[in-house]
């Protein structure tokens, strides 16, 4: 637990509190680490969750598969950040989607009635830690009407012109690394990975941008 605590101070959740502090909260708020193999399920559609999670090592992807098997990426996870907390309400119900390691993971699990109660012992940085659960749910909210504003976009080229576009303002750059490869670009978009891919060519075709792979160069 202890090696991941610079990266447990750089997320959203403990923004604030200092890295001699950081072992008191992790205690106060029972934090648990649970490691994952490439493919393995963190959390599966209509589970119940009640504890809030920390990705510190490896990337999970956000999934839902309809009855057909048709696959959507709802969001990737990276190290650093936070997943679950849209379901800690009492009657938020159980989780929509699936929640599977990318690569070989760990993840570390925190009580959300210790976060959402303050501690016996009066722990000082108790009070940022709830505030940076709200600011982290209000971020999470932009990303999700973002993304949205992705998925409204008539044409699979308007749609990865609105995607690519928020990446370059996103990274400050007009060269830039995505988290999908082309199937899971093709997922997050809700489009055809074929009728993607030449759409990408086209655009290539036409001066718009470069790729390589998950790299991209917009002209």
């Amino acid at each position: 637990m202890k090696k991941y605590i610079q990266t447990l101070k750089k997320s959203r959740l403990f923004w604030g509190v200092d890295e001699e502090d950081m072992t008191s909260m992790l205690h106060c708020l029972q934090a648990r680490l649970e490691t994952y193999k490439k493919g393995e399920y963190v959390f599966r559609q209509g589970q119940n969750i009640d504890q809030i999670t920390i990705l510190v090592e490896g990337k999970l992807l956000v999934q839902r598969d309809d009855f057909w098997g048709n696959r959507s990426i709802v969001n990737v996870i990276s190290v650093g950040e936070m997943f679950g907390e849209a379901y800690i309400a009492p009657d938020s119900g159980t989780i929509l989607n699936d929640v599977i390691a990318e690569e070989d993971s760990a993840v570390i699990f925190f009580d959300v009635q210790r976060i959402l109660t303050t501690c016996q012992s009066a722990c000082r940085f108790h009070s940022i830690v709830i505030k940076n659960l709200f600011f982290a749910i209000s971020e999470k909210n932009r990303k999700l009407v973002q993304k949205i504003g992705h998925m409204s976009k008539r044409s699979i080229r308007t749609k990865l012109i609105s995607y690519l576009s928020d990446e370059a303002k996103r990274q400050n750059s007009s060269s830039f690394t995505i988290p999908f490869n082309r199937q899971q670009l093709a997922d997050f978009l809700s489009v055809d990975r074929s009728a993607m891919s030449n759409e990408l060519c086209k655009m290539r075709d036409e001066g718009m941008l470069t790729f390589e792979r998950d790299k991209f160069h917009l002209l």
